[in-house]
C-alpha cells in the first residue's frame, strides 16, 4: 500500500529536544541552580505543562522561580529558546519528500505551547508541514494512542498509508499498534533507507525536486503577471 502521509516528531527528528535534560543541565550551570531540585520539580509538572494545563509562567514558577532569583523570567526564557537547534539534513529530506511524492506532512509532538510555536516559526517548520497535533492543543500526550488517532482523523488517510518517524521506540510501537508504519529514527542515513523500503525512493531526489521547484516558481510568476 502506497504511503500517502508522513507523521513526524519534532524533537529528535527535525530539531534537537530543545528543552531536554541536557539543556536543563546547561541552564543549571549558567544560572547557578540546583539541578537535582530542578529536575525533581520538572518531573512533577512537565506533564501538565506539555499538555497545556499550565502556562509558561506557571511552569517557570514551579521549576525555577519558586524562590527569589538574581535573573528574570525573560532572561531564562531567552536561554531556553537558544537551546533549540535544527537538523538541516532531516528538514531538507522531509521538504524534498513532500515535493517528490506529494505527501501530506503532519507533526505529532509532545511540546508546550510557547516552545512549540517558537520552534515552528524559528526554523520555518510550517513551510512544509500541513498540520500540527501538539500535546498542548489536544491536552494529552504520547504515548496516549488518542494523539495518533487525532492525527489520522485530521489527515483523512488510512493508518496503513501513513509512515511515522520518531526517535522514541515506545512511541513508534504505540503508533504501529494502530496500523501506522513506524520508522524508529536513530540517524539520517538509516531513516533514508527505511523510507526507501516503504516506497519513498530517494534516487535523484535533489535533482527532481529542484526542477519541480523551478517549474512551480515559474508558474506562480506567470500567474501573478496575468492576474
Amino acid at each position: 500500500m502506497k504511503v500517502k502521509a508522513l507523521f513526524l516528531d519534532i524533537g529528535g527528528v527535525l530539531l534537537n529536544d530543545g528543552w531536554g535534560h541536557l539543556a536543563r543541565r546547561s541552564a543549571a550551570e549558567a544560572f547557578n541552580l540546583d539541578l537535582k531540585e530542578m529536575e525533581h520539580r520538572q518531573e512533577l509538572c512537565v506533564g501538565a505543562y506539555e499538555s497545556g494545563k499550565i502556562t509558561l509562567k506557571e511552569y517557570l514558577n514551579e521549576v525555577v522561580f519558586y524562590k527569589r532569583r538574581s535573573f528574570t523570567r525573560a532572561q531564562f526564557w531567552k536561554f531556553m529558546t537558544e537551546q533549540s537547534k535544527p537538523f538541516p539534513k532531516m528538514i531538507e529530506l522531509i521538504r524534498e519528500l513532500k515535493i517528490r511524492h506529494g505527501l501530506k506532512i503532519a507533526v505529532v509532538s509532545n511540546e508546550s505551547r510557547d516552545l512549540n510555536l517558537y520552534r515552528i516559526r524559528k526554523f520555518k517548520i510550517d513551510e512544509f508541514v500541513d498540520f500540527f497535533v501538539s500535546s498542548y492543543i489536544v491536552h494529552f500526550a504520547k504515548p496516549d494512542k488518542e494523539i495518533y488517532q487525532v492525527a489520522l482523523d485530521m489527515a483523512l488517510i488510512p493508518a496503513n498509508q501513513v509512515a511515522y518517524i520518531e526517535n522514541q521506540l515506545m512511541f513508534v510501537q504505540v503508533a504501529e499498534s494502530l496500523g501506522i508504519r513506524g520508522i524508529y529514527h536513530t540517524d539520517y542515513e538509516s531513516t533514508r533507507k527505511k523510507l526507501a523500503a516503504l516506497g519513498l525512493g530517494l534516487e535523484n531526489l535533489n535533482f527532481a525536486s529542484s526542477r519541480k521547484r523551478k517549474r512551480l516558481k515559474h508558474e506562480n510568476t506567470d500567474s501573478n503577471r496575468h492576474s
